[in-house]
């Protein structure tokens, strides 16, 4: 009997985690397309303070809501991240990753069906005018950036109960800076959903390729940091 309540113990953690993945990775996307989306409706008036003022506070909500149930991925870049730092069990990766890409998903449908069309639902572009490899470096510095503060934010316990203004903070101002160069995605599952549903996915790659590489390196360095505590 004791066997089974710790399945069951663990199986209703694993849901809780899930659906707070879900849901976080649902009012970050929508927040982070959504912003791009109204700003393409109004002429691009709206600019870039707004598509970064957006996802800051989206990701600051979220934070707050669901860090301590699940850490508060709400991206798979950060999940991978967290998986070689040992934060995050390896039976729990799919839990992750599938509730990442569900509530992206859920998220450009909603951006579709509530906010608009435009700007391919959304959906994060480089800006060719500058050359490739810098457009790449650029969207690993905005991913590592991430992953420097989220772990800031971890060693210090939640930074005084300013973790989601300091994760939030810096997502909002890697858009603001490199959002013009790179696209500032930071979260493969934000740029999934918006270019698969909206079939622009010429520049999917760099969002795929670039994140994941900008996390495991902080990762990688950080790993003994967590492994000595």
């Amino acid at each position: 009997m004791s066997q089974i309540l710790k399945i069951t113990n663990k199986l209703t953690l694993a849901q809780k985690k899930f659906f707070a993945e879900v849901i976080g990775t649902f009012i970050v996307v929508v927040c982070a397309s959504g912003s791009v989306v109204f700003d393409a409706k109004a002429g691009g008036i709206l600019g870039i303070p707004f598509m970064a003022l957006v996802p800051f506070v989206g990701v600051a909500v979220s934070v707050y809501l669901f860090g301590k149930i699940s850490m508060a991925h709400f991206n798979p870049a950060v999940t991978i991240g967290y998986l070689i730092t040992k934060h995050l069990p390896r039976n729990l990766l799919a839990v992750y990753i599938g509730a990442e890409i569900i509530g992206a998903l859920l998220a450009s449908v909603f951006v579709k069906l509530v906010i608009g069309t435009e700007a391919n639902l959304g959906a994060n572009a480089p800006n060719y005018i500058f050359p490739l490899p810098l457009i790449f470096g650029i969207e690993i510095l905005a991913s590592a950036l991430l992953m420097v503060v989220i772990y800031a934010v971890v060693l210090t316990k939640g930074l005084k109960d300013f973790s989601g203004i300091a994760i939030g903070g810096i997502v909002g101002l890697d858009i603001y800076f490199f959002g013009l160069i790179s696209g500032a995605s930071m979260n493969p599952a934000r740029s999934f959903a918006p270019a698969v549903l909206s079939g622009s996915i010429g520049d999917l790659w760099l969002y795929l390729s670039a994140p994941f590489i900008g996390t495991m390196l902080v990762a990688m360095i950080c790993r003994h940091k967590f492994s000595n505590r």
